[in-house]
């Protein structure tokens, strides 16, 4: 299967290109990608990160089986960067579509670098030691999805919470978080008297992470939608015009 994948949710653009992937046989394909941190800017480098992926894949966009993409959350700018570019492509292409959301591509490298500490809270609780992932939303809130303790399966879809509701998830045993707001998490779960450890601050999504899921999931029924868990800052002004000019 040959899949193309990227992300533009938050502070970072990535591109990923999968040649020949057997969900059997993960490590066999040729996964090619580019990760580029940055605050601004992910309109004028995706396209560019795309065509530098699928070269150095040695893939042409009429060998492609499916895309996938992130659509959130994340900021609004940029969570529309990337379903704006993946509606494009399957409308020039007619190639399916996966979605997945960002706090699901990040479960999944969390997954691989906390296993010691996720098999350490299954031991304390093995019933419920679920891995958070969580982002700083600000205004004392994180994006928040709650994922099966080992494997990044997940419980929850992807939500806006107050802190102290993040730390609330998955009941009362020990609780591994991780991304930007896992350290505000963790503290609050510590101050209700539960055990958690906060990790992988400078965590984000890679779209290396989303070619790997995407090769096991069903593509998306109709357009891909952005997934929007706050209304964008920005808002029309309302009981104003601008006076028309007379002749």
């Amino acid at each position: 299967m040959n899949i193309l994948a990227f992300d533009t949710c938050f502070a970072a653009c990535s591109a990923a290109a999968a040649r020949g992937f057997d969900p059997d046989a993960p490590h066999d394909a040729c996964l090619t990608g580019r990760f580029e941190p940055m605050a601004t800017g992910h309109a004028e480098r995706l396209p560019l990160m795309i065509a530098e992926t699928m070269t150095a894949a040695g893939l042409a966009f009429s060998q492609l089986d499916r895309l996938a993409v992130t659509n959130g959350p994340g900021s609004f700018t940029g969570t529309r960067i990337a379903v704006a570019a993946a509606r494009a492509l399957a409308l020039a292409s007619s190639l399916e579509v996966v979605v997945v959301s960002s706090l699901a591509v990040m479960a999944s490298q969390a997954t691989e670098h906390l296993s010691a500490h996720i098999e350490n809270a299954r031991k304390s609780a093995p019933e419920a030691a679920p891995l958070l992932i969580a982002v700083d939303a600000r205004r004392g809130e994180v994006y928040v999805q709650q994922f099966k303790s080992g494997g990044a399966d997940p419980v929850t879809g992807p939500l806006l919470l107050p802190v102290a509701h993040a730390a609330a998830l998955g009941g009362t045993g020990p609780l591994v978080v991780a991304g930007s707001g896992a350290g505000a998490v963790a503290q609050a779960a510590a101050e209700a008297g539960r055990v958690a450890t906060a990790h992988l601050a400078d965590l984000l999504p890679d779209a290396r992470d989303l070619c790997r899921l995407a090769a096991t999931m069903e593509p998306a029924c109709g357009a891909v939608r952005p997934l929007y868990l706050r209304p964008a800052d920005a808002k029309p002004q309302t009981g104003r015009f601008i006076e028309r000019a007379t002749t």
